[in-house]
C-alpha cells in the first residue's frame, strides 16, 4: 500500500482563535443564515427575480462594466427582457434548454439571465472545445435554441454536420467584430429582439429557487464531458455566502472577473456574489496578466475573482512600486497555492482571501469565512475526508467495511454526505450520477459523493487542497481529462498505448499533462510535427501534454487499468529516467528532447508555464 503524505502540523487552524472568530461570524452573520434557509424552504426567488428587484432598486448603478460599455441596471434588465420576449415568441418553456456557446462579453450575459427569467437551462458549452468533445457537449443536452457568438462559430461550422439539430427551433449569431457575414440559417439575434417589449416577461415568478438554471461541463472519466446541473438556489446561496460573509459588497462595489463563464467559479460565486447585491460586474474576454491591474483601476473593481493560475501569474511579474495602490479589499476564488499566499496578500495589500473549495456539480464546499491564511476554509455541512490507498486507487476500509477518518494535519479522500437537505443532484446521466457515490461509508444505508480530491485535515472544519485523483488533474485553471487525452493519442497509427497523467512543476500551480507513450514504430521515425496537429485540432490549448515519455510497455493493475502513480512520481527528469523524453516549452509549437539543461531550468523556473 502507497502511504499517504504524513501529518504536516504548519498550517492547521489554532482552537482559540477559531472560537473566537467563530462566535463572531456567527453573531454577524446569524440572520443571513436563516434567510438562506428560507429562501430553498420557500422556493420563490430566483435569479431573474433579483434582477428585476435590482432594476427597481437601483435602476441607475451600474451592473454591468465592459471595455468602453456600462449598463446600468435598468438598462441591462431591458435588454435582457427583449431577450426573454423574443424566446417566448418561439414557445421556449421552463424546463426547455438553449445551447449557448459565446466567449465572455455582455451578450452572453443577455443570453444566459433571459433564460433564466423563463426557467430555460442554458447549457453553458466551453468554448475551447474542439471537434469530438465540442460534438458530444452538444448533443449531450437537447436544445431548443443555439446561439453561437461570431468568436466561436468556425470552431461550431466545422462539426455543425455532426451535431443533432433536430431540436433546435432557431439557430442565432451574434456579433462580435463585425467581420463575418451572417450564416446561412442563422438569424441575427440581437438585431432580432430590438423589436420586441422591454417589459418583464410574465414568466420569471414561475421559475422556483429548486430549478436547473444551467449545465456545466465537467471532465468525464471516458474522457468526455458531464453536464453536471446548477440550480437557481445553488448560484443565490453562493452569491449570500461569497457576497456577504466573505466580501461585505454593497451596491457601491465592482467585482472583476476575467474568468470564462462556462465554468462554475465566475458562474456560481464570482458574478453572484456582486450581482445579488445590487453591485457592478467589471467582465473582461479573458485574463491579461498586463492589463489586469490596468483594468482594476479603470472599473475601480474592489473585489476579483481567480483561479490559481491568476495569482501566479501576477506574482511572476516584475514588482512594481504602485504594486499595492489598488481598489482591491476582497479576493474570492480558489486554488492560491500555501507557497505564495502570503506573499500575494502582502504584495498588493489585499486584506481579505476569500480562498473555496467545492465543484460545479458537488453538493458541499470550503469558504474561507473567517479569513485564516493557506486554507480553503470552514465547512458547515457533512463531510469526511478518509484514508486513502494512492496504490490501489480506493479508500480504505477496516475489518467491518467502513471507511476511517483521518487525524489532524493528515491527508486524505474528501467526501461530502448526501442526505435530503443536501442531496448530490449529479449530472444529467443517471449513470455518471451513480458513479461518483460510495455507500455504506460509516454506517449501512448512508451516501457520500465523493470529490475525487486529496485534502488535509487542518482542524476546527477547515481543510486544506493538496491534489486531484483518478483520471482528471488540473492544469491552467482547468480539469483535464486524462481519457480524452489518451482517446486522442491512442488512434494515432504510430502509437499503439498511451497513459496521461499530471506532474507537478516547481512553484507552479496544479499539475502539467504527461502522456507515457508505447509506439509501434521507433522514436527516430516518429512524426512529432503531425502529433501536434492532432492536438491542436481536437483538444483545448490547456489540455495538449507538455511532456512525453516513450516507454517499450506501461504496467497495468489486475483489472486492467493503467498504473500512473509511479509514473507521476518519477515525473520528467532525465537524470532518473532512462527512457526518451521529450517536452513542449512555453510558446513554441513542437517538441523538442527533454535535455539535463532543459531540466534544470525548468527547476529554476526559467520558463514561464
Amino acid at each position: 500500500m502507497l502511504e499517504m503524505a504524513k501529518a504536516d502540523k504548519s498550517n492547521l487552524i489554532n482552537v482559540e482563535e477559531f472560537n473566537k472568530r467563530f462566535q463572531e461570524w456567527v453573531k454577524n452573520h446569524a440572520e443571513l443564515i436563516q434567510e438562506i434557509g428560507k429562501i430553498f424552504e420557500e422556493n420563490k426567488i430566483s435569479w431573474g427575480s433579483i434582477l428585476e428587484q435590482n432594476a427597481q432598486k437601483y435602476p441607475n448603478n451600474p451592473a454591468i462594466k465592459f471595455e468602453d460599455t456600462i449598463l446600468t441596471y435598468k438598462e441591462f434588465n431591458d435588454k435582457v427582457n427583449q431577450y426573454a420576449n423574443y424566446f417566448i415568441s418561439l414557445g421556449l418553456k421552463r424546463g426547455d434548454v438553449v445551447k449557448v456557446l459565446i466567449k465572455n462579453r455582455i451578450e452572453l450575459l443577455l443570453v444566459y439571465t433571459a433564460n433564466a427569467k423563463i426557467g430555460v437551462i442554458s447549457s453553458m458549452i466551453n468554448t475551447d472545445l474542439r471537434k469530438k468533445t465540442l460534438v458530444y457537449s452538444l448533443n449531450l443536452t437537447p436544445g431548443k435554441i443555439v446561439v453561437i457568438g461570431e468568436e466561436c462559430f468556425n470552431a461550431f461550422n466545422k462539426i455543425k454536420s455532426d451535431v443533432n439539430l433536430s431540436d433546435a427551433k432557431q439557430l442565432c449569431f451574434i456579433n462580435d467584430s463585425g467581420d463575418m457575414n451572417l450564416p446561412d440559417e442563422f438569424i441575427d439575434l440581437p438585431q432580432t429582439v430590438m423589436d420586441f417589449p422591454v417589459e418583464n416577461p410574465p414568466t420569471t415568478i414561475d421559475v422556483k429557487t429548486s430549478d436547473v438554471i444551467a449545465y456545466i461541463f465537467t471532465s468525464g472519466t471516458t474522457g468526455l464531458p458531464k453536464a453536471a446541473l446548477l440550480t437557481h438556489y445553488r448560484v443565490i446561496a453562493a452569491g449570500s455566502v461569497f457576497g456577504r460573509m466573505i466580501a461585505d459588497f454593497s451596491s457601491d462595489d465592482t467585482m472583476y472577473i476575467p474568468l470564462p463563464f462556462f465554468h462554475g467559479t465566475a458562474l456560481m460565486t464570482g458574478w453572484p456574489s456582486i450581482f445579488i447585491y445590487g453591485g457592478a460586474l467589471a467582465l473582461a474576454r479573458k485574463f491579461s496578466v498586463s492589463l489586469f491591474w490596468e483594468d482594476v483601476r479603470k472599473f475601480n473593481a474592489t473585489g476579483f475573482n481567480y483561479v490559481g493560475e491568476i495569482c501566479r501569474y501576477l506574482m511572476n511579474q516584475p514588482s512594481k512600486p504602485d504594486d499595492s495602490n489598488n481598489p482591491v479589499r476582497v479576493v474570492i476564488g480558489n486554488g492560491l497555492r500555501p507557497e505564495i499566499w502570503l506573499d500575494f496578500k502582502k504584495r498588493f495589500k489585499i486584506p481579505f482571501i476569500g480562498e473555496f473549495y467545492g465543484s460545479s456539480e458537488g453538493n458541499g464546499a470550503f469558504a474561507n469565512v473567517l479569513n485564516f491564511d493557506c486554507t480553503c476554509g470552514y465547512s458547515a455541512g457533512g463531510y469526511a475526508i478518509v484514508r486513502y490507498d494512492l496504490e490501489e486507487d480506493k479508500p480504505i476500509r477496516n475489518t467491518r467495511g467502513f471507511m476511517r477518518k483521518v487525524r489532524r494535519g493528515e491527508v486524505g479522500l474528501a467526501l461530502f454526505e448526501s442526505t435530503e437537505t443536501s442531496k448530490f443532484r449529479g449530472y444529467t446521466d443517471k449513470n455518471a450520477t451513480e458513479a461518483k457515490l460510495y455507500h455504506n461509508v460509516f454506517k449501512e444505508g448512508d451516501e457520500w459523493f465523493n470529490s475525487g480530491d486529496l485534502m488535509r485535515n487542518q482542524g476546527c472544519s477547515h481543510a486544506q487542497f493538496v491534489d486531484r485523483l483518478g483520471d482528471t488533474f488540473r492544469w491552467k485553471g482547468h480539469n483535464v481529462s486524462t481519457t480524452e487525452i489518451e482517446q486522442i493519442l491512442n488512434i494515432f497509427d504510430q502509437i499503439s498505448m498511451s497513459s496521461v497523467y499530471g506532474v507537478k512543476i516547481p512553484l507552479v500551480d496544479g499539475r502539467a499533462g504527461m502522456a507515457a507513450i508505447v509506439l509501434s514504430s521507433i522514436v527516430n521515425e516518429f512524426d512529432f510535427k503531425e502529433l501536434a496537429r492532432l492536438f491542436n485540432d481536437n483538444l483545448a490549448p490547456y489540455a495538449i501534454p507538455i511532456f512525453l515519455r516513450f516507454k517499450s510497455d506501461l504496467s497495468i493493475t489486475y483489472t486492467f487499468k493503467l498504473k500512473k502513480g509511479k509514473l507521476k512520481e518519477e515525473g520528467f527528469d532525465p537524470q532518473h529516467i532512462e527512457d526518451t523524453l521529450y517536452v513542449m516549452l512555453p510558446n513554441e509549437s513542437e517538441y523538442i528532447p527533454m535535455t539535463k539543461d532543459i531540466y534544470k531550468n525548468i527547476q529554476n523556473q526559467k520558463y514561464n508555464f
